[in-house]
């Protein structure tokens, strides 16, 4: 199988510590799916502002909940820590060039959120990204 090059974590420091991370990230990527998947005011709002509603905002939330099930799953983890940072780059870079830190005056918070789970999702990549190499050794070769 492909992804048989991510193992567990060898010291239980970091296998705790990744378990805390890619739950953190997937608690902040799927407490927002009732809002997309629901039409509430707020988020039809921010997708009209982005010009997406209502194509982004579902296919936004059906990306951000596979990227939480591969976050969850120990052997995809890695590919969920990136689809994570991806996703969480371009809330970042939305709320700094178009729509502002503060939306909707909710204080900073969808901002914060978005840098907590780009920050979790970084650094659980940093503990597997010997097993991301091994696994395009695997498939590629040298």
């Amino acid at each position: 199988m492909i992804f048989s090059a991510f193992k567990p974590l060898e010291t239980p420091f970091l296998r705790y510590s990744s378990w805390i991370l890619r739950i953190t990230a997937a608690v902040i990527l799927t407490q927002s799916l009732s809002y997309k998947f629901g039409a509430h005011p707020d988020s039809i709002e921010l997708f009209s502002q982005l010009g997406v509603e209502p194509t982004g905002r579902i296919a936004l939330g059906i990306i951000e909940l596979l990227v939480s099930l591969l976050l969850i799953i120990p052997r995809t983890q890695v590919l969920g820590s990136i689809g994570g940072m991806g996703i969480m780059t371009g809330a970042i870079f939305i709320h700094i060039f178009i729509i502002g830190i503060v939306f909707r005056e909710d204080g900073g918070g969808l901002f914060a959120l978005a840098l907590g789970c780009f920050l979790a999702c970084a650094l659980n990549f940093l503990f597997y990204s010997k097993q991301l190499s091994s696994l395009i050794k695997l498939k590629y070769g040298k």
